[in-house]
C-alpha cells in the first residue's frame, strides 16, 4: 500500500493482522516491554502519558519515542523526534480490536507530517517490513502467551552488495535455496545452536530473509535477513525463545555475534557494532 496524505500534509502508512487470543493478552503483547519484546525487539515501555517507549534494533541502533496518548488496553501513540534523522517526527499508534472467534486485530499506523515526499520511502520501508514481525507475533500468542520469554538481536553492516550478503547468509544457515519446510541446522561454536525448519521465505523490496521455526535450543523463532536499513545493507539474526529453556538459548548471543560477523565484517569505513 502507497503511503496515504491528506490535505493537511499529514503522511500514514498502516499495517494490521488478525491473532488469536483475549484482548488482555493481545494488550499484553503491544503494550508491555516483556510482551513486544517477545515477538519484535527488546524493549523498554512506561504505560503512561509521558512515558518512554525504546527499542533496540541491535547495532547500536535505538529508537526512543514519548508516549502522547494512552487508552489502555485498546491503544497508545508514541512520537519519535529522531527516527528520521533530519526529517519530521513520526507518531506510531498501536491498537488491539477485539473480533469473532476468539481473535483480535493489531494495527499499526505510522504517521507524519511533512511538505513533499522525500521521507515516503522511509514509511514504506516500514509498512514491508511488518508482515515478517507479526508471523512472530501470531506464533507467540498462539502457541506461546503467557510462557517465558527471552530474546536477542544482532546486527551487522556489509560492504556486500544484497545479493551477495544473503548469498553468504544463506549458505552460512544450510539453505542457500531456502523453502518452506527445509530443515535448518546451524552452530556457532561448541554449545550453540539453531535447529528446526523453514517456515516462511521473505523476497522483499530491501532483501531477502527467512523464518525458522525452532526445536533446538528451545521453542520459538528465529528471523534471519539482509536487508536495506536507512541506506545501509545489514544483515540481522533475531532469536525469539520460550518456555523453561529460553534465558539458556537467548544467552547464546555472544557465539552467534561472533558466527555473524565471521561472514560478514563491517565495511572499510564502519566500527563494528556494539552488543
Amino acid at each position: 500500500m502507497a503511503v496515504q496524505k491528506d490535505s493537511s500534509g499529514q503522511r500514514s502508512v498502516q499495517v494490521d493482522t488478525v491473532v488469536k487470543g483475549t484482548p488482555e493478552q493481545v494488550w499484553n503483547a503491544i503494550a508491555t516491554g516483556p510482551g513486544i519484546s517477545a515477538w519484535f525487539v527488546p524493549t523498554q515501555l512506561e504505560g503512561r502519558v509521558g512515558g518512554a517507549l525504546t527499542l533496540d534494533f541491535g547495532g547500536g541502533m535505538v529508537s526512543s519515542a514519548k508516549i502522547v496518548a494512552w487508552n489502555a488496553p485498546r491503544s497508545f501513540t508514541a512520537e519519535d523526534e529522531s527516527w528520521l534523522q533530519g526529517g519530521p517526527k513520526v507518531a506510531t499508534e498501536w491498537s488491539v480490536q477485539p473480533e469473532s472467534g476468539g481473535t483480535c486485530r493489531v494495527r499499526v499506523v505510522h504517521r507524519m507530517q511533512a511538505s513533499s515526499d522525500e521521507w515516503d520511502a522511509h514509511l514504506e520501508g516500514t509498512e514491508t517490513g511488518w508482515p515478517s514481525y507479526f508471523r512472530v507475533l501470531r506464533e507467540y500468542l498462539e502457541h506461546h502467551a503467557g510462557a517465558a520469554s527471552a530474546s536477542f538481536v544482532l546486527m551487522a553492516p556489509s560492504g556486500d552488495d544484497g545479493e551477495a550478503l544473503w548469498t553468504k547468509f544463506a549458505g552460512a544457515l544450510g539453505i542457500p535455496a531456502p523453502r518452506v519446510g527445509a530443515p535448518v541446522r546451524v552452530t556457532a561454536g561448541a554449545d550453540a545452536v539453531i535447529a528446526g525448519s523453514v517456515k516462511a521465505v521473505d523476497d522483499l523490496p530491501q532483501g531477502k530473509g527467512v523464518m525458522i521455526a525452532l526445536a533446538e535450543p528451545a521453542p520459538g523463532i528465529v528471523l534471519a535477513s539482509a536487508m536495506d536499513c536507512m541506506g545501509m545493507r545489514m544483515a540481522t539474526l533475531q532469536g525469539f525463545f520460550y518456555g523453561p529453556r529460553a534465558a539458556e538459548a537467548a544467552a547464546q548471543k555472544p557465539a552467534w555475534e561472533a558466527w555473524l560477523h565471521a561472514f560478514c565484517p563491517p565495511p572499510s569505513d564502519a566500527s563494528p557494532p556494539t552488543s
